[in-house]
């Protein structure tokens, strides 16, 4: 069994921007820089075989590349925070190709969780801390709410194998999904004419 996802890599300096934000907030552990990504569909523990289809599915879709842009900063957890994360701009291209490749995997046989896609990318995940300390994260991400890093051209989705660690995970890219070109930043729909 393989446990498995679907994502998007992270530019090099949208990792630095990320990393220190890691450092300005009081997180109890942090998700190791190299490792941050944009989770698309989470496949969870597959047999060899079902992973295969799910690779053939996913290099059978068609995507043009697309700009996309980080901001915010946000807790999931509520009253208990257990994770951190830096939150996307809203996108279109986003939404549509999370959707696409979640059907490409239901089409391939994976039993996927339900779950609403919200698109992050996690900074830190960690226990529930102690009021004081839930006081203090919780104030740091307040501070950070103009957090922004981007645009970038979204040009491929990785397949990775995501190994589970005293640490926290490690990820193998076992497929990359390149993308058609699509336009560059400020040319989004200038081929559109008058209505």
């Amino acid at each position: 069994m393989i446990r498995a996802f679907l994502g998007l890599a992270l530019p090099e300096a949208v990792r630095s921007a990320l990393a220190l934000q890691q450092a300005l907030l009081p997180l109890p552990r942090r998700v190791a820089p190299e490792t941050l990504h944009l989770t698309l569909v989470f496949l969870g523990e597959q047999p060899d075989a079902a992973l295969e289809a799910a690779h053939d599915a996913f290099a059978t879709l068609r995507v043009a590349a697309f700009p996309l842009s980080l901001q915010g900063l946000g807790l999931f957890g509520g009253a208990r925070p257990r994770a951190a994360w830096a939150g996307v701009a809203p996108s279109g291209p986003l939404i549509g190709l999370q959707a696409t490749a979640e059907r490409a995997a239901h089409l391939a046989g994976i039993r996927l969780e339900h779950r609403r896609f919200v698109p992050h990318v996690t900074l830190g995940r960690f226990p529930p801390p102690d009021f004081a300390a839930t006081a203090r994260l919780e104030r740091a991400v307040a501070e950070g709410f103009a957090f922004s890093a981007g645009p970038w051209m979204v040009q491929d989705m990785v397949l990775w194998r995501s190994h589970l660690g005293p640490r926290g995970a490690r990820h193998d890219e076992l497929a990359r999904y390149p993308f058609a070109p699509g336009p560059r930043p400020g040319q989004v729909g200038a081929e559109m004419g008058p209505d």
